[in-house]
């Protein structure tokens, strides 16, 4: 394993999701050899670090976050062998890796469950959430899947429901067991003997349940009427989020400490509190080094938002967030942010934008596979969709196989290089034109990684929100005595930002943004952005610290 135990901080992780990022073998999936094989892409970019997706054995009802057993790897995905040499290639290319554990819930096909639902004096009876049903015969409390329907499902085997936060296949482990947690932890230990450098750790919120099984208060009523996702309608106050959680991430993280260098990675849901929750979950070194929320992936794009966004960030200096944008379960940011939408198409000026902007707040980040060729969602019909969570909601819903198609590494090759089969999802004709060997995009993200790297403020320092009018937002980060200003225009048209309150200051064209400058004022282009170094921060513009 790879030494440096701080290296997380400030840290650039590249998600990787095996089954689209490259198939090796003709099969249309990808696959581990295919990671490997494309491992030089991402090591020259920059990142520290890949976060690979699950690639165990698995049913697949939900694309492997249905583990049917946490120690082997799915033949569709190759051997634990391949996987070795997954491992030994990336850190030999200076790279660490995370690999994703789903220890909220397992697959109906787990050994454990199939235990478990034998009967009520069965050797794991209690390894996963089961209750009586009302007299009525009804589910134990009014608990929604986030998939859609009640989240009990009926057991006759053992005369019982038991609980499931997504599908009816993702059963939900009782982690208020210490024999789960200590299950859950072997594995984890597997992996780590086998030189992988930590954890993505998914669903995190979803962890443990209210053990009296206290039916959720309904939410305030949307102001559009009943949603399409009923999970909405609920605060779920019982069913995910409770205190015990913390615990839970202390066993984690004692595991991770007899291993120099491995860190934690959760992932917190987009739930009201999540920059709270996530400060909680990373605060000293107890629990976990870092965490993301969903949270800024379920909001909008304007000012208001992103000032808010800012003024929380700014808030919240305990603990230490990671930021994505992009990943597998939520639509590609340059189309879903974009004030034209999905109408824009691909615009290298927001994506630039975007990329600036996630690579310069406080914290580590998670960039996504193809989020630095610019990808935009893909729109795909019914007919072709695989995701079940889409398939239930469509149209309302598309689910989250946009995001998911294979990556396009050569716009002049059947199915852009992907594979010499058909693939599992259709590549769009517009990714061509932005495969790995035809954007500069990905030149962009290589300049500023290796900029940003030099910048300890952009790595380290602490952020102070800038008091904006629309369309700009900034903010000014600090760190042992240096300042940077960083600054965005949210706008498709050019804006003229007053600098007046924030001079003297040094544009810094090095970070590849060189807006025009004369006197106290810039003018910055269509989603320009702008990074210059402050002798001092004029007090009149900053937001109250």
């Amino acid at each position: 394993m790879m030494q440096d135990d701080d290296w997380w901080r400030g840290a650039v992780i590249y998600q990787i999701y095996p089954r689209s990022f490259f198939d090796s073998n003709g099969d249309g999936i990808g696959d581990l050899p295919g990671v490997t094989a494309k491992l030089d892409h991402v090591a020259r970019l920059g990142v520290d670090a890949i976060w690979l997706c699950p690639f165990f054995c698995s049913p697949q009802a939900d694309f492997g976050y249905d583990v049917a057993d946490h120690v082997a790897v799915d033949p569709q995905f190759g051997t634990l062998a391949d996987f070795d040499l997954l491992v030994a290639r990336a850190h030999a290319l200076g790279l660490r890796v995370l690999i994703d554990q789903v220890w909220s819930h397992t697959s109906d096909r787990h050994a454990w469950f199939l235990d478990s639902r034998a009967g009520r004096d069965a050797a794991r009876a209690d390894w996963y959430v089961w209750a009586d049903p009302q007299p009525d015969g009804t589910a134990p409390n009014n608990w929604l899947s986030v998939f859609g329907g009640p989240a009990w499902t009926w057991e006759p085997r053992r005369r019982q429901y038991y609980l499931h936060h997504f599908l009816a296949r993702q059963p939900a482990l009782n982690l208020h067991n210490p024999a789960v947690v200590d299950a859950v932890l072997e594995g984890g230990e597997f992996w780590l003997r086998r030189g992988v450098d930590g954890f993505r750790l998914d669903a995190i919120d979803f962890m443990l349940h209210d053990r009296r099984l206290r039916s959720n208060p309904p939410a305030p009523p949307a102001a559009d009427g009943v949603p399409a996702k009923l999970f909405g309608m609920q605060r779920h106050l019982h069913d995910m989020m409770q205190p015990e959680t913390l615990g839970v991430m202390a066993r984690v993280r004692r595991l991770l400490d007899r291993h120099p260098g491995a860190v934690a990675l959760g992932e917190v849901s987009s739930q009201d509190g999540a920059l709270a929750r996530l400060r909680r979950l990373t605060a000293g070194s107890g629990h976990l080094h870092m965490a993301y929320t969903l949270r800024p992936l379920r909001g909008g794009f304007d000012h208001a938002t992103l000032s808010a966004l800012l003024a929380d960030i700014a808030a919240e200096e305990e603990g230490w967030p990671c930021w994505s944008f992009s990943n597998h379960d939520v639509e590609r940011a340059v189309s879903r942010w974009h004030p034209r939408g999905r109408a824009a198409g691909h615009d290298p000026a927001f994506a630039r934008l975007l990329m600036a902007l996630l690579l310069s707040l406080r914290g580590s980040v998670c960039l996504y596979q193809g989020e630095e060729l610019g990808l935009t969602e893909a729109e795909l019909p019914l007919a072709a969709l695989r995701d079940p969570f889409g398939i239930a909601h469509f149209p309302a819903f598309r689910g989250r196989d946009g995001s998911r198609t294979p990556m396009p590494w050569d716009g002049d090759r059947p199915q852009a290089g992907f594979t010499t089969g058909t693939p599992w999802l259709p590549i769009p004709p517009a990714h061509r034109a932005l495969a790995a060997d035809r954007t500069v995009l990905a030149d962009d993200w290589r300049r500023f990684l290796s900029w940003r790297r030099a910048c300890p403020a952009l790595l380290h320092g602490r952020l102070l929100p800038l008091d904006l009018p629309p369309p700009l937002i900034g903010f000014v980060r600090s760190w042992q005595g240096s300042r940077m200003l960083a600054l965005f225009n949210l706008a498709e048209c050019e804006t003229v930002a007053d600098l007046s309150g924030l001079t003297p200051l040094r544009p810094l064209p090095q970070s590849g943004f060189a807006p025009a400058v004369a006197g106290d004022t810039a003018m910055l282009p269509p989603f320009g952005v702008m990074f210059a170094a402050l002798e001092t921060a004029g007090r009149k513009a900053l937001l109250p610290a």
